[in-house]
């Protein structure tokens, strides 16, 4: 006797996983009957940042009284470096010898220096380079250290051994040994330039006193850190159902990283960039005192410190000024940077 098979319910037939409200409708004959069509991957959306996300993250920051000081000096900072020739009140390489280590005074707010240039107009013009050296080293950090993490983490297996053990090599070498070497191999490069692309980098580190070697040396010895956080960041997110549903209608690795990972690691990679620009700050304070980053008389933060240190016992104004500054500007970004991390942290822990 042949016993009738029995019907299965909707949500257990091949019909019920395509259509399970469409009752005797036939399959499509586009795809294989037991196989999600291509319509229904599509309606798994990515959990990407929406603008209700990042307001909702701006009212969590503006809660924070230190962020919001924080982002008010720095704001105050950008302005004064980029309207520098209006608010500083003299020209930041003229000298006067007329006017050698005056102490604060009307005439000069925070004093002059060993050859008459007014302090108060080098710091304005030394924000200019502190926050070009932050910006503009965050940059090349993220160009190498983001798609350096994005590769490793959609890859894996080899790519991602190759790439991490590479970070870990460069993890090993102290940092200041390592921009010591980068520094001063640029520095050499760069003195005797040949013809064409290494000609016109010459030329523009001489009109903006040795700093393109900083962008480069600094960018080169920082790019580690966001590859790691970007990495785990996206290894995390490989596993998720709308990464598997891209990667099963047939996307290609670069649209996944672009239109699927990279969204989702936007809000560490703000957070990140945000601490790392005080980091670029000291980093160029400090070799600038060593005499590798910007050239005198290019008014820089860390130069002002060591042209004040032979002259401060008898005008301790000369260092304190730039030192302030310097102070105030890391703290004002780390400050920020925590605030941004507090405010974003519901998101980078879905």
């Amino acid at each position: 006797m042949k016993l009738a098979r029995p019907a299965l319910p909707p949500w257990r037939s091949p019909k019920g996983l395509e259509h399970p409200s469409s009752g005797d409708e036939e399959p499509s004959s586009s795809h294989h009957p037991i196989t999600p069509s291509p319509h229904h991957l599509t309606t798994l959306s990515p959990h990407r940042p929406s603008s209700g996300l990042w307001r909702e993250s701006l009212r969590r920051l503006l809660r924070s009284r230190l962020a919001t000081v924080s982002a008010i000096m720095l704001v105050l900072l950008i302005l004064a470096a980029i309207f520098a020739p209006v608010v500083a009140p003299y020209d930041a390489m003229a000298q006067d010898y007329s006017a050698l280590t005056q102490p604060p005074s009307s005439a000069h707010w925070l004093g002059t220096d060993d050859l008459g240039r007014d302090i108060l107009s080098r710091l304005i013009y030394g924000a200019r380079i502190s926050l070009a050296v932050g910006f503009v080293v965050q940059a090349v950090i993220l160009l190498i250290g983001v798609p350096a993490g994005l590769i490793a983490a959609n890859f894996g297996g080899k790519v991602d051994t190759l790439i991490m053990r590479t970070v870990d090599a460069l993890y090993s070498i102290p940092s200041l040994l390592f921009i010591i070497v980068i520094m001063t191999f640029l520095r050499a490069t760069l003195a005797n330039p040949g013809n064409g692309f290494t000609q016109a980098l010459a030329a523009f580190d001489a009109q903006t006193g040795g700093l393109i070697g900083v962008f480069i040396g600094l960018g080169l010895i920082n790019w580690m850190p966001a590859t790691r956080l970007v990495r785990g960041q996206a290894v995390s997110l490989k596993e998720k159902e709308f990464v598997e549903a891209a990667r099963g209608s047939g996307a290609s690795d670069g649209r996944i990283m672009m239109q699927h990972l990279l969204p989702n690691v936007v809000p560490i990679i703000v957070v990140t960039a945000t601490i790392g620009i005080p980091q670029a700050i000291i980093y160029e304070a400090g070799i600038s005192f060593l005499g590798l980053g910007a050239r005198p008389p290019m008014p820089s933060w860390g130069l002002m410190i060591a042209e004040a240190i032979p002259n401060l016992r008898s005008y301790p104004y000369m260092l304190v000024s730039p030192a302030i500054a310097l102070s105030l500007t890391v703290l004002a970004f780390n400050f920020l940077g925590d605030g941004l991390r507090d405010a974003l942290d519901p998101w980078m822990e879905r």
